[in-house]
């Protein structure tokens, strides 16, 4: 009983340590609205948060949404059309895809290994792509498209999302592994910057470490945590100007300002200067 309690701890610890963002819409935009609101307390260590994207008014043009790599999970559907519901899995690199000229989607932002956790899905199969969600869980996807209405808000519709998964946590008979967990910790600890190899001595060899966390995540830890490492700078918030100045790029392990502007467009789509403009 101590035992799987010290593991639950242990995921309770992924909320302090990491803050997965979207940064891509600004909340000031006239034409397009992102929000977001909290799981309940008693679901908040699978779920970071339930976020809501969508139009204003008719856009001119069809929306490129751009989904920067944030090492999460995400269910979501369209608000007006919830039979359309779908799963992204882990991203290595940042997502474009056009949406249309009107939208409304609903989703739910998993937090690293909670997706797992929950459903049991090998994270792997469903990364760097976007499934319907009926084909990797049927019932869930079922009950998307009959339990939530069109016209109930996004505030209503988190409450039923709420209610929904806190049932799905409490009936699971959930499995820790205290060696994933153990390396997951120490990764957010570091903020993706250490030597995977060498420094997350868990007691699994590095074949056994990449399997477990390909299972879990859906990818190597050395590619989770550069992608929590882009997720650092982004939650620092720093402007073009401290860019310059203070080299951010030495303090997260780049040897130059090159490789830094390369991998940060890798996992956002633009350069950090453009970015944070």
């Amino acid at each position: 009983m101590n035992n799987k309690k010290n593991e639950v701890n242990k995921l309770k610890s992924i909320r302090k340590y990491y803050k997965p963002i979207q940064p891509t819409v600004s909340v000031d935009d006239n034409e397009i609205c992102y929000h977001e609101i909290q799981p309940k307390k008693e679901i908040e260590d699978f779920i970071y948060c339930f976020w809501q994207l969508k139009t204003k008014k008719s856009l001119e043009n069809d929306y490129n949404y751009r989904v920067v790599s944030d090492g999460c999970i995400d269910i979501f559907f369209d608000h007006k059309k919830p039979i359309e519901n779908f799963v992204m899995g882990f991203c290595r690199k940042f997502v474009q895809f056009p949406i249309g000229k009107e939208f409304n989607y609903i989703g739910i932002r998993f937090l690293p290994s909670a997706f797992t956790h929950l459903f049991g899905v090998d994270a792997k199969s469903i990364s760097n792509q976007s499934q319907e969600l009926n084909s990797i869980l049927p019932d869930f996807s079922k009950w998307i498209t009959s339990e939530i209405r069109p016209e109930e808000s996004f505030e209503n519709i988190t409450k039923i999302l709420n209610e929904k998964l806190l049932g799905l946590s409490q009936k699971q008979s959930i499995a820790y592994d205290h060696r994933f967990l153990d390396a997951l910790n120490l990764i957010f600890k570091c903020h993706g910057f250490l030597d995977t190899e060498k420094d997350l001595t868990i007691g699994l060899s590095p074949r056994q470490l990449r399997r477990i966390f390909n299972f879990y995540i859906g990818t190597t830890p050395k590619s989770f945590s550069n992608v929590v490492r882009f997720q650092h700078i982004l939650n620092t918030k720093p402007s073009k100007q401290s860019l310059k100045e203070n080299k951010l790029y030495f303090d997260v392990g780049f040897f130059d300002q090159a490789h830094f502007i390369k991998s940060f467009k890798t996992f956002y789509g633009v350069t950090p200067s453009e970015a944070f403009r």
